[in-house]
């Protein structure tokens, strides 16, 4: 069967203790499978003002109403508000994820910090970022995550590099066409990469005519004809889990009537041959609709 994998990033407090519940419910009623990657440090959101001086930023944020997604209070944490620890106040709404039976992964410790920064540090601050995610992640399940999906598709060589050695099973840190196993300057990376392959709601809601009224079919017409390792879609628990979450029922509708298994992102690798996966360079290039360039396949994206 056809697989689109569900790829939920998390990336705020309010998006965790509201978003989560309400995609968790509405994933049990269609019967979908999902992988949520959590934010388990300080919701610093409220430090993305500075985006503010950033080509674009203010477009997007016009575009996509981010005082009635992500509400005031987040937007005053960490500056005007004390930052919530987001893994210390939700580990119980983390952990229900993975009793309901949905697997879960790292997104980052401090979002708005590994977004904004993570491109031009050094390897003793990528992993030290890294390390407190795991950490954190081992506190609240248990066992060690396998799994990372980095904030905003960003990453560094030294970010990939981790992937392979702390034991990842695999990533989805980049955008792309198809999986692949990563290359940074011609130098291997074990640890697949499982690539956003579609526009996120945020991308393209407002633009060119796309609406609340015509993004659904607008989405449904690019997954009619399914690529052979089919779809990779990233929704956003503060987005698809607040006011979008009717636009992600009928998604999810139209996906399964196009004869899609709608997969977490481990039934989805285990479809894959790995040993046969293209090795891709890992480039950083501007996505329409993002702000900024993000972590991209070299060839076969556009």
């Amino acid at each position: 069967m056809k697989k689109l994998a569900l790829k939920i990033d998390v990336d705020t407090y309010r998006g965790t203790r509201e978003g989560v519940p309400r995609l968790v419910e509405a994933l049990q009623r269609h019967g979908a499978q999902a992988t949520f990657f959590f934010s388990l440090g300080p919701d610093h959101t409220g430090r993305a003002i500075k985006r503010v001086f950033r080509p674009g930023f203010l477009g997007k944020v016009s575009r996509t109403s981010v005082v009635e997604h992500y509400g005031i209070k987040t937007l005053l944490y960490g500056t005007l508000l004390p930052a919530p620890d987001i893994g210390k106040k939700c580990a119980d709404i983390m952990r229900m994820v993975r009793v309901a039976g949905f697997e879960t992964g790292i997104h980052c410790y401090d979002h708005i910090l590994w977004q904004d920064y993570v491109a031009n540090k050094d390897a003793e601050w990528t992993q030290r970022e890294l390390q407190l995610a795991v950490d954190r992640y081992t506190e609240i399940f248990g066992e060690a995550p396998v799994s990372h999906a980095a904030a905003g598709w960003q990453m560094n060589r030294h970010a990939l590099r981790l992937t392979q050695r702390l034991g990842f099973k695999y990533s989805s840190d980049t955008r792309g066409t198809h999986p692949f196993i990563p290359l940074v300057n011609a130098e291997i990376i074990a640890c697949p990469q499982l690539p956003t392959t579609l526009p996120t709601l945020d991308e393209i809601m407002n633009r060119d005519g796309i609406t609340l009224e015509n993004v659904v079919p607008y989405l449904l017409k690019l997954t009619a004809i399914p690529p052979v390792t089919g779809h990779v879609y990233t929704l956003h628990a503060e987005l698809e889990g607040g006011k979008w979450l009717p636009i992600f029922e009928q998604l999810l509708q139209g996906w399964q009537a196009q004869g899609y298994d709608l997969v977490s992102m481990q039934q989805y690798l285990q479809g894959l041959d790995v040993a046969a996966l293209p090795r891709q360079e890992v480039l950083m290039r501007e996505v329409e609709g993002r702000i900024g360039k993000l972590a991209v396949a070299a060839e076969g994206y556009t």
